[in-house]
C-alpha cells in the first residue's frame, strides 16, 4: 500500500456537496492521497488510529480503505479504474474497479459518523456511485441522471452523509450499471455500532465478501458484459477457488461471516460441521424472534446477509455454494453427457488423427480434474483444488473454514491441513462385508414375495388390487 503522507490532514478539503473538478494536480492536491492495492490476498485487518474505535473486519481476498479525519469528517478517496485482477493463481482478467483492485476496498465507519467519499473517474465512460441500502440525502444516493449528473472522464465527485444505522451493506454504479457491474464494479461497506446494541453481537472474527459472476472465454481476459445468466465463472471478491482464501480461526470463537449477492441469481451458501444464525441484512439487524439455526441460507440478488457461528468443531470444513455448477471454473454449457458411452473403439481410431485426443465424460467428469488437459493460455482449470488427500474437485464458490485450538486471537494465517485424530476419519475397509441388518431381519416369506412397484386404488370399489 501507498500510505504516504495519507494521515496527515494538512491538505485542505474540497468545497461543496455534489461538485465536480479536474482532475488536475492542484486538485488533487485538496484530496485525500488515493491509496492502491494490488495483491489479491487476505489483508489483515485495518485497525483504526482515528475516530470512534470498533472491532474491524477482514475482507476476504481484499482490504479495507484507510482514511483520513478532517475537523471531524471521516474522509476517503475511491479512484474508479480499468484494473487487472488476479482470479486464481495463473488467471488474470481485465476488469473496472477501485483503488486497484475489483471488488474495491471495504468501507468501515462507525454509526453517526459524517462520511466524506471523493470519487475520481479514471475510467473510459462516465460513472456513479449508489450507497446501497445507506439513508442519506436523496442527492447522495448516487443514480446518474434521478439525483445526479454522472461523473464525467476525468472528474472528481464529492458525496457527504451521516452513517445514520448500523449494518452490512455494498457501493456500487448506477450509470451504465449492465458493463459496469459486469466489469467488477463494486465493493462492500460495514457501519459498526457506536455502543452496544442488543441484537449486534461481539464477535471474535467478522468476515466478509461480495459474490459476483464473470462470463470469460477460456484464453481471454476481459469478461462479456451482455450475459445475462450463462457465467462460466462464479466468485467470492473475484476470485476463483483454488485462489479462494481460507477463513481461518480459533476453536470457539464467535465468528460473524458477512456476504452480499451482486450476481444474476441466488446463491445458497452451505457451511459443514456447524449451524449458524442469520442475525441481519441490509435491513438491518433482524429481531432475535426472527433467527433461527441453519446450515445453509439462500442470498438472493441485491441482498445481503450476515451470519453468525461459534466455532466449536475442530477441523477443515467445506464452505461454498450449494449450486453444483457454481463450484467450477471455465465451465462449458454445451457438452453432451456420455456417462456409460464405451468410446473404446472410437477412441483409438481418432488418435490416428489426432494423437492428443482424450475421453471426456464417459465415467463421470471427475477425471477432469486429474487429466493434464492443454488449455489455453490464462483460463482457469475447472476444477483442480488440491488437499491433503487428492483433489478436492471443486472450482468456483468454495473456500474451507480452518477451526484450530491452537490459532492465537487476532491471528489470521493459514494453519495448514488438519491432521484428524486416531479412529475419527472415515476408512477403507478390507475385512469379510457382513449382510446389512436389514437383509437379516426379513422373513423368507417377505424374501420370496414378488416385488410390488405400483399399488392401484381403484376409485369406484372398496376392494384394493
Amino acid at each position: 500500500m501507498n500510505r504516504r503522507n495519507f494521515f496527515n490532514g494538512a491538505a485542505a478539503t474540497a468545497v461543496g456537496a455534489v461538485a465536480a473538478a479536474s482532475v488536475s494536480r492542484v486538485a488533487l492536491a485538496a484530496l485525500p492521497e488515493p491509496v492502491l492495492q494490488t495483491s489479491p490476498n487476505t489483508q489483515p485487518p485495518l485497525v483504526p488510529a482515528t475516530g470512534r474505535p470498533y472491532t474491524p473486519v477482514v475482507t476476504l481476498n481484499g482490504w479495507t480503505l484507510p482514511w483520513r479525519m478532517n475537523q471531524g469528517v471521516k474522509e476517503f478517496h475511491l479512484v474508479a479504474e480499468p484494473v487487472v485482477r488476479e482470479m486464481a493463481p495463473g488467471f488474470k482478467a481485465h476488469m473496472w474497479g477501485y483503488n486497484g483492485q475489483s471488488p474495491g476496498p471495504t468501507i468501515e465507519v462507525v454509526e453517526g459518523d459524517r462520511v466524506r467519499v471523493f470519487v475520481t473517474n479514471k475510467l473510459p465512460e462516465h460513472t456513479s456511485v449508489h450507497w446501497h441500502g445507506q439513508r442519506l440525502p436523496n442527492g447522495m444516493d448516487g443514480v446518474s441522471g434521478l439525483t445526479q449528473r454522472a461523473i464525467g472522464v476525468g472528474k472528481t465527485f464529492v458525496y457527504e452523509f451521516v452513517a445514520r444505522r448500523p449494518g452490512t451493506f455494498m457501493y456500487h454504479p448506477h450509470a451504465d450499471e449492465m458493463t459496469q457491474m459486469a466489469m467488477g464494479m463494486m465493493g462492500f461497506w460495514v457501519t459498526h455500532p457506536k455502543t452496544k446494541n442488543p441484537l449486534i453481537s461481539e464477535v471474535d472474527r467478522d468476515f466478509c465478501f461480495l459474490l459476483n459472476a464473470y462470463d470469460i472465454d477460456p484464453g481471454s481476459m476481459t469478461p462479456k458484459t451482455m450475459t445475462m445468466l450463462d457465467f462460466n465463472l462464479w466468485s467470492w471478491n473475484s476470485r476463483v477457488f483454488p485462489g479462494i482464501d481460507t477463513l481461518n480461526v480459533r476453536h470457539n470463537d464467535k465468528v460473524r461471516i458477512r456476504v452480499g449477492n451482486l450476481t444474476m441469481t441466488n446463491h445458497p451458501l452451505h457451511l459443514h460441521g456447524h449451524e449458524f444464525v442469520v442475525t441481519g441484512s441490509d435491513g438491518g439487524p433482524w429481531p432475535l424472534a426472527a433467527r433461527v439455526p441453519e446450515i445453509t441460507t439462500d442470498i438472493a440478488v441485491g441482498q445481503m446477509r450476515q451470519f453468525e457461528f461459534l466455532a466449536d468443531e475442530e477441523g477443515d470444513w467445506a464452505f461454498h455454494c450449494h449450486k453444483s455448477h457454481h463450484t467450477m471454473n471455465a465451465m462449458g454449457h454445451n457438452v453432451p453427457t456420455l456417462i456409460g458411452v464405451d468410446h473404446r473403439g472410437l477412441v483409438g481410431k481418432l488418435q490416428k488423427a489426432v494423437p492428443d485426443y482424450m475421453v471426456m465424460g464417459e465415467r463421470g467428469m471427475a477425471d477432469m480434474g486429474e487429466m493434464e488437459m492443454p488449455i489455453p493460455d490464462n483460463t482457469a482449470p475447472m476444477m483442480t483444488g488440491q488437499g491433503p488427500y487428492g483433489g478436492v474437485e471443486m472450482g468456483g464458490m468454495f473456500s474451507v473454514l480452518k477451526v484450530r485450538k491452537d490459532q492465537k486471537p487476532g491471528d489470521y494465517k493459514d494453519p495448514g491441513w488438519y491432521h484428524q485424530p486416531a479412529g475419527t476419519q472415515a476408512y477403507a475397509w478390507t475385512g469379510p462385508l457382513p449382510d446389512p441388518a436389514r437383509f437379516q431381519a426379513e422373513s423368507p416369506a417377505a424374501a420370496a414375495a414378488p416385488a410390488t412397484e405400483v399399488q392401484v386404488r381403484k376409485p369406484a370399489s372398496h376392494q384394493h388390487h
